[in-house]
């Protein structure tokens, strides 16, 4: 079976996201590709799909979302996972209590579970290095903001809990 794990990324946390479900994916005996969302052609030779984006301001980056705007008939037609990645810090916020990846689902995935039908959303905590340049309008706007030095830096990821949702992937597809 052959897979695509495509990602959108600013500064290539998403990337690593997306390269560690591949390589879980490819040691359970998958064939998989991992590549930009905004690169990945040719998707009808793929018999499944992991679309993840890195989310700024509650929104997926756009070569994600498009990617699955463009491919939506053919995506609702396969086994599609879809994640995103972004929220920085505790697991639990402190104002609320709750979860912190619950505060942080991109808007678009609302509309793709209705188009797509995936299996599953997932939200993965991300990195960010205050030291990076910034990319976009939006970060360098966040960089002239008072307190946003006050921003979380440092690897938030949680490899075991990536480690256990591709695994969760890969025993769907071979399973049967």
């Amino acid at each position: 079976m052959k897979v695509l794990v495509a990602y959108a990324t600013r500064h290539g946390a998403t990337r690593g996201i997306a390269e560690r479900v591949g390589q879980t994916l490819e040691g359970r005996g998958l064939d998989v590709t991992v590549a930009p969302a905004s690169q990945a052609r040719d998707i009808k030779q793929y018999d499944a799909f992991v679309v993840g984006g890195a989310a700024y301001a509650f929104r997926w980056l756009k070569d994600a979302t498009q990617f699955v705007r463009q491919n939506g008939d053919y995506l609702a037609q396969h086994p599609t996972w879809l994640f995103s990645s972004g929220p920085l810090g505790d697991k639990i916020d402190k104002r609320t209590g709750k979860d912190a990846r619950e505060g942080t689902i991109p808007r678009e995935f609302e509309q793709f579970t209705r188009d797509i039908k995936p299996r599953d959303e997932r939200v993965f905590f991300g990195a960010w290095d205050p030291a990076a340049p910034p990319i976009g309008l939006m970060e360098q706007f966040m960089k002239l903001m008072p307190g946003a030095g006050a921003l979380p830096s440092g690897d938030f990821r949680d490899w075991a809990d990536i480690d256990g949702w591709a695994t969760q992937i890969a025993d769907e597809l071979t399973a049967g």
